[in-house]
């Protein structure tokens, strides 16, 4: 049966994955104790804490648009171990569920070029040779994300796995971003740095509804709290202002922030507790 669809005005949004991995999670909360995020997050024998691979499938002005790719399948298996990769299922499956092949997508928004965001780029045809995995698809990112990805240094170089990449530029699949900028009528790329330099959300706007893909700014509900950042973003003290303005914008805006890493919650509205603490109200449409 095909998965459940959420209206956005005249737009369509669907959850897509491609299936669930782990993560260290003194990695993910950075400088919070392990006995505050614990209470949310219950680490396994290795300290690593389950994390879902949620894409977005966007289906807008006769296209299909999909944001950010996951794992992808040509890692080897000791890089499924280390971080208990189960790709079930996979994104292609995923789509098929909308009645989608690869080729029929138009567009592919990455947030950033991490392999846990950009894996599904490209795939293996069967000589071996990397090609496009979404062929009639043209792929965007921001341009210093892409620089950096292709000039990763000793810190960063282990998240982006050119494989991923650098083939999509030699066939001229990419449209390098500069800044904020409308795609489509309604669907746009907002810079939301700190992550990385250059690291980019997507907001879809549709008859007065607002819906926010976050990518790695806030990558699970748990980190809604302003000082839950994760140790692996380069810019920690940019996150803190840049979740500060969305979490604002979002409030006010009546905003759904949809979130990629949460296990178990894809989308909800932030709201303010008696302290003005944000929380989550949590929309199940597409439980």
């Amino acid at each position: 049966m095909p998965g459940e669809i959420m209206k956005l005005g005249a737009f369509e949004i669907y959850p897509v994955t491609d299936g669930r991995f782990r993560l260290d999670g003194g990695a993910m909360f950075g400088v919070v104790p392990k006995a505050l995020w614990e209470r949310c997050c219950q680490a396994d024998e290795q300290n690593r804490i389950p994390l879902s691979l949620t894409c977005l499938l966007i289906r807008a002005h006769g296209k299909n648009i999909l944001v950010d790719t996951g794992l992808g399948d040509k890692e080897d298996a000791k890089f499924y171990q280390r971080f208990a990769v189960d790709r079930t299922p996979t994104l292609g499956e995923s789509l098929q569920r909308y009645n989608l092949r690869p080729e029929d997508i138009h567009m592919v928004i990455n947030t950033h070029l991490h392999f846990d965001h950009a894996g599904g780029n490209t795939v293996r045809d069967s000589s071996g040779a990397l090609i496009p995995a979404f062929s009639n698809a043209a792929y965007f990112v921001q341009q210093g994300e892409y620089e950096d990805a292709t000039n990763a240094n000793e810190r960063t170089k282990v998240s982006y796995r050119r494989d991923n990449f650098t083939e999509l530029a030699q066939v001229k699949k990419w449209e390098l971003l500069t800044g904020d900028q409308e795609l489509l009528p309604g669907i746009s790329a907002v810079v939301t740095n700190g992550h990385t330099r250059f690291h980019q959300s997507v907001k879809i706007e549709s008859e007065g509804g607002v819906a926010f893909f976050l990518g790695d700014l806030i990558p699970t509900v748990s980190h809604l709290p302003l000082p839950y950042i994760m140790g692996y973003d380069l810019y920690p003290m940019q996150t803190l202002e840049t979740k500060r303005w969305v979490l604002d914008q979002a409030f006010e805006g009546e905003w759904l922030l949809i979130f990629e890493h949460d296990p178990l919650v894809q989308a909800g509205y932030v709201r303010k507790d008696s302290e003005g603490k944000y929380f989550l109200e949590e929309v199940r449409a597409w439980q």
